[in-house]
């Protein structure tokens, strides 16, 4: 679960809501100095933590950050960074299956066009960012015609 300023994640019988500022850049890494405060706020309020027991709590809310912030982007975040990392495969896999889940996202058929025509699929990738093109010129004359 998400608000502006958190995630709400559950560890074992408890419910934390974690900061989103203490995680930074395409990966959702750990800012340790954003962090401390929040660690030594937990450690205080639920004595009976270990500092194991918090480091899991952390990684799960790394890993529920990283779910949310590909929510919010239709997957294009984890795309791009499967992309980065020359798992062009993976990104475009991952690609597709936003789409299955919301096919009238034009943003969306662009990102995977520009992933197909780096991993050298030109002609899919032409199909995809013209779809996606089409897609948007479509919502433009509904939006004109209201």
């Amino acid at each position: 679960m998400t608000q502006a300023n958190h995630i709400t994640v559950v560890h074992g019988n408890l419910t934390v809501d974690v900061p989103r500022r203490i995680f930074k850049g395409p990966e959702c890494e750990i800012d340790e100095a954003e962090a401390a405060p929040f660690r030594s706020m937990v450690r205080g309020r639920y004595p009976w933590l270990t500092e194991s027991s918090v480091d899991v709590l952390m990684a799960k809310a790394r890993k529920e950050m990283i779910r949310v912030r590909d929510e919010e982007t239709k997957g294009k975040s984890h795309s791009r960074n499967l992309a980065e990392q020359g798992k062009l495969d993976q990104a475009i896999a991952h690609m597709r299956l936003h789409i299955e889940m919301d096919p009238d996202d034009a943003d969306s058929w662009y990102a995977l066009g520009e992933l197909l025509c780096k991993a050298g699929d030109a002609e899919e990738g032409y199909k995809a960012l013209n779809h996606g093109r089409e897609l948007a010129l479509n919502s433009q004359k509904r939006r004109k015609g209201r």
